[in-house]
């Protein structure tokens, strides 16, 4: 799936000059007391707002922020957003408190040519997630063009996603751009190509495990859903987090591995302790029956580090023990720190997936990598080889 969908680079100055045009942007970012914790998803979507002021179009953002099930609740709106970009990006930026309707069409028509502006939470009217005909069209008239360059909820069939595409031409931001390109070489690797699919539910992944083993060269488990693994081959797993219901699907997993020529790394050695809370720990191969695993050993983490420094193409997406905790870091740490040392060996290095990014930002090794997505069940799905509807919407060339 090599990205050949229309982008904004294949628009002329004349058919951005003095055009509308609607940007579906990612703002879907943490607030404490009205400011923002975490700025990155606004960073990300800079490249695509300043290109289209600087062709003079008049620029407005559209976005959701948390879940406000479909009613105005103030809590979730976008103003602390709208006051970090007008005080922080030294940008004219206006804020609308609504994002349909005549109000609205009047206060976009005033602005002048270039200018950008940013609307209310879109998730205020139920509607959005409905992906209602009616709301879409009310949206289209905003606006002459319709961008999407917010890849975090291209997996979303919702009016602001897809159902505006329907009456405006569309087409994918850089940010959107960058994703497609970056995480389609995980479908089409360079080899040897490694996948490390951490966190703790197999249940969460089993559409990812499938897929990226008819494509892996070596798939590394990691995190809790290690020890459903682990179960399913027999071993003894203490107390530690397993779904029992899906011992069946591990084992069919494995058996996949086994069919596709594709090795299955699972842990050696464990970091155990009674609770996630104690910090009397102790590394074991076998693990103790009153005790429970929360990261993976050195031997583990050595393999690991052995395997990558072979790999052309490595994808990961979710932590391999629980990172939050300082006793439990370790695993997370020295191999994301040996990841971080790749990109300048040529070697393509994708980071997808809420706690992975996290854990890599906790440890300050944000641009270290090839790429970081944006999108935690968005790039999920695109690496299941799921068709996202929020890019599916956007033309081929």
């Amino acid at each position: 799936m090599m990205n050949n969908k229309f982008s904004i680079k294949d628009l002329t100055k004349k058919d951005l000059e003095n055009k509308s045009v609607l940007v579906r942007v990612d703002f879907n970012v943490p607030i404490q007391e009205n400011k923002v914790l975490d700025t990155t998803r606004i960073e990300a979507s800079l490249p695509t707002i300043k290109y289209l002021l600087e062709n003079n179009s008049k620029v407005i953002l559209i976005s959701h922020l948390g879940r406000p099930k479909g009613k105005k609740d103030l809590k979730y709106s976008l103003k602390p957003v709208y006051d970090f970009i007008k005080n922080n990006l030294n940008m004219n930026i206006i804020f609308l408190d609504d994002c349909i309707g005549e109000n609205v069409e009047l206060e976009i028509k005033k602005q002048s040519y270039p200018s950008l502006i940013l609307l209310e939470n879109v998730r205020f009217y139920p509607e959005e997630e409905k992906n209602d005909r009616n709301f879409s069209e009310k949206l289209s008239k905003l606006a002459d063009i319709f961008v999407n360059d917010a890849f975090g909820t291209a997996h979303r069939s919702h009016s602001s996603t897809v159902g505006v595409a329907e009456f405006l031409p569309t087409y994918c931001g850089f940010l959107m751009e960058k994703e497609i390109n970056f995480l389609s070489k995980a479908l089409n690797p360079e080899k040897p190509f490694v996948a490390i699919i951490g966190g703790a539910k197999v249940s969460s992944k089993i559409g990812v495990l499938k897929n990226l083993i008819n494509k892996t060269d070596t798939l590394i488990i990691g995190g809790a859903m290690t020890y459903t693994f682990l179960k399913a081959l027999g071993k003894n797993v203490g107390n530690s987090f397993v779904e029992n219901d899906y011992l069946v699907t591990a084992r069919e997993i494995i058996e996949l591995a086994q069919k596709n020529n594709c090795n299955l790394f699972l842990a050696k050695d464990h970091v155990v302790a009674e609770s996630i809370d104690s910090e009397n720990t102790t590394i074991v191969d076998d693990i103790p029956n009153n005790l429970s695993a929360f990261d993976i050993g050195n031997k583990s983490i050595d393999e690991i580090i052995k395997i990558l420094s072979n790999a052309k193409t490595i994808v990961w997406n979710g932590p391999l023990g629980v990172f939050e905790k300082p006793q439990f870091e370790n695993g997370t740490k020295k191999v994301a720190l040996f990841l971080s040392t790749l990109k300048e060996k040529g070697v393509t290095t994708i980071v997808g997936g809420g706690d992975s990014v996290a854990a890599i930002e906790k440890f300050n090794l944000t641009d270290k990598f090839s790429h970081v997505s944006t999108g935690g069940g968005a790039s999920l799905e695109f690496l299941e080889g799921i068709e996202l509807p929020g890019i599916k919407v956007i033309k081929d060339k």
